[in-house]
């Protein structure tokens, strides 16, 4: 019998996380007054713990014991060879993926989702807030905040609220708060409802929601956590690509040819693909393709700018590839995807050529996800279908080229919480939607007058 799992033993889990940034440089943050952030000017939002992380330029960092311990409940999680997708496309390609649908929330998000509850607790954090997008982040913070005893609200992109109702229910049933945005709790929400009240809303939005609630607390016991962008969620997602590392080895594979993953934040793409960027900038061949939708193309059509992480201006300025603080994308099923920016350390690795984007429409990325569910059987969330449309591509690349590359892939999450994305698909109502020209060109007139990277 041929193998299809290649596990690790919970003994054999990275014992450190891997800082790109170590490695890789990016311009620092910047304050609203134009000069870099300094730490102590994150306080407000992050707990310090965090804060070291996101300013931290230590290739290795140790992973608490108790944070292990916790995450073994999903963790080391297998890598996939998905010999019956290869059998179906006739490919000489030996195509793995990193599973992480395995985990309490169904997503890789609990990866940084735990360690953040976790510093939050030790620094005496009692409430903490957040934003989410398809859900998956929300679930997984909720979650985390559950297991480590912390109170959670969870301001919810308003297009996915009504979409993924089920997304909203694990994360009450976790014990947090999901509220619609943009809401009347917040004077950002407010004023956003007042001006365009049928809003699908934007993570932009819901992280000025979610970053204003929590510096409003007086009694300094509520902060704010974030789910991808910043380098500290970078750097806890790194357990993906270094448990892989190890699997594929165990695999036989000396190196992968080809690393793929889906980019909307670019937590999930970074955590399989920064470990083999690393091995990238030491010298090794690996092509690396963080792949993100034709309707929000952050990285493939979008300027590497200083822009602001949300629409109310309450975050830094960060050097990243970003679409405007005030663009709101279309509604489409991936949510997770419908961000305007993007994590620097992923813009940075653009820029410098050692990641090469890709846009794909829906539909496209729908029909693999089809193909997919019918040969290795997980149904994949709409925002890991990019990845799976991305390898099928890469896959039959090889074919047509006679070439037997290794292609590894994250596996983001199920879409049994997504559905609907699906039945609009089987029933013809899903359309593709490419940016406008003149619709990103007026998106962009918002960074006018801020500073160049």
């Amino acid at each position: 019998m041929d193998q299809i799992k290649y596990t690790l033993e919970e003994h054999e889990m990275p014992r450190q996380w891997y800082n790109l940034a170590a490695d890789l440089p990016t311009p620092p943050p910047l304050g609203p007054d134009g000069k870099p952030v300094r730490p102590e000017m994150l306080a407000p939002v992050f707990p310090m713990n965090i804060i070291e992380q996101e300013v931290s330029t230590q290739r290795w960092i140790d992973i608490p014991e108790e944070i292990l311990g916790m995450m073994c409940l999903w963790r080391p999680s297998p890598l996939m060879r998905a010999r019956r997708l290869e059998q179906a496309l006739k490919t000489p390609a030996r195509i793995y993926y990193k599973y992480e649908g395995g985990s309490p929330a169904g997503s890789h998000k609990p990866n940084t989702a735990l360690p953040q509850a976790w510093y939050n607790k030790q620094a005496g954090i009692k409430h903490l807030t957040t934003e989410t997008g398809g859900g998956q982040w929300g679930s997984a913070l909720a979650m985390a905040c559950a297991m480590v005893g912390l109170d959670c609200k969870v301001f919810m992109v308003r297009v996915s609220y009504d979409q993924k109702p089920f997304r909203r229910m694990m994360m009450q049933t976790w014990g947090a708060e999901c509220i619609a945005s943009p809401s009347p709790m917040t004077q950002c929400g407010r004023d956003i409802l007042a001006k365009t009240p049928d809003t699908p809303g934007s993570l932009g939005i819901a992280i000025s929601e979610a970053v204003e609630l929590a510096v409003a607390d007086k009694t300094g016991s509520t902060r704010y956590s974030l789910g991808s962008v910043l380098n500290h969620t970078m750097l806890h997602q790194s357990i993906m690509g270094l448990e892989a590392k190890k699997q594929l080895a165990k695999a036989g594979e000396k190196t992968p040819d080809i690393v793929i993953g889906c980019a909307g934040g670019g937590s999930n793409f970074a955590g399989l693909a920064f470990p083999f960027i690393y091995d990238k900038i030491n010298g090794a061949n690996i092509e690396v393709y963080p792949v993100e939708p034709q309707s929000c193309p952050t990285l493939t059509r979008a300027p590497f700018v200083y822009d602001h992480g949300d629409t109310a201006h309450l975050t830094p300025l960060l050097a990243m590839h970003s679409l405007g603080h005030d663009f709101v994308p279309p509604a489409i099923h991936a949510g997770g995807l419908r961000y305007h920016g993007m994590s620097p350390l992923v813009s940075q690795a653009v820029i410098k050529g050692l990641a090469t984007p890709r846009a794909l429409p829906q539909t496209k990325c729908y029909q693999a996800a089809v193909l997919w569910s019918r040969t290795e059987g997980h149904i994949p969330a709409p925002e890991t279908s990019h990845a799976i449309a991305a390898a099928i591509d890469e896959a039959n690349k090889a074919t047509a080229e006679g070439k037997e590359k290794v292609i590894i892939f994250s596996w983001s999450g199920h879409g049994l919480m997504d559905m609907a994305g699906y039945e609009k698909y089987f029933s013809g109502k899903l359309t593709d939607y490419s940016l406008p020209e003149d619709v990103l060109a007026e998106s962009l007139e918002h960074l006018k007058g801020l500073p160049k990277p």
